[in-house]
């Protein structure tokens, strides 16, 4: 069975900035979690950083709180764990937040603080594809399944 890694948050964990979640009701996160093929992760929460705590966006390469907060170490070592848990249960697929400087995998914030939308991908994301993990945003579990059921195809 090809495992997948999925942000906690999709799957319903309060595990966000605001202590909220971003609980997606696709079917296809449900069936998966049926099978037990998820992997639930929290790069934030693995890395250290409690719930709630201060928003963060990336800026010049780094990750900083509204405050002007350096939290990018935090954000690495949240990316290394998932990485680690990717190796331990061979993952080859990971369903991420979009827009987290985290899990983004097409888009971030500017680090203004103002919602501005940048082109870019998350540090776990990076850590993820630079392992040979094909990285889907929320908005795309269809193509996810879609590639799933292919890779399965062809271990078969």
């Amino acid at each position: 069975m090809i495992k997948v890694v999925v942000s906690a948050c999709l799957l319903g964990s309060p595990v966000r900035y605001d202590g909220r979640d971003k609980k997606s009701g696709h079917p296809v996160l449900q069936r998966w979690l049926d099978e037990g093929r998820i992997v639930s992760v929290c790069p934030e929460m693995l890395g250290g950083l409690g719930t709630p705590r201060p928003p963060a966006e990336s800026l010049a390469g780094r990750v900083v709180t509204p405050a002007g907060k350096d939290v990018t170490e935090a954000f690495e070592n949240g990316a290394r764990a998932v990485v680690e848990q990717t190796n331990m249960h061979r993952v080859r697929v990971a369903i991420l937040k979009e827009g987290s400087p985290s899990c983004g995998s097409t888009f971030v914030y500017d680090g203004t603080f103002t919602k501005t939308k940048v082109a870019g991908e998350g540090i776990t994301t990076t850590a993820l594809r630079n392992l040979g993990i094909v990285v889907f945003s929320e908005e795309q579990l269809d193509a996810a399944e879609e590639y799933v059921a292919a890779l399965e195809r062809e271990t078969v």
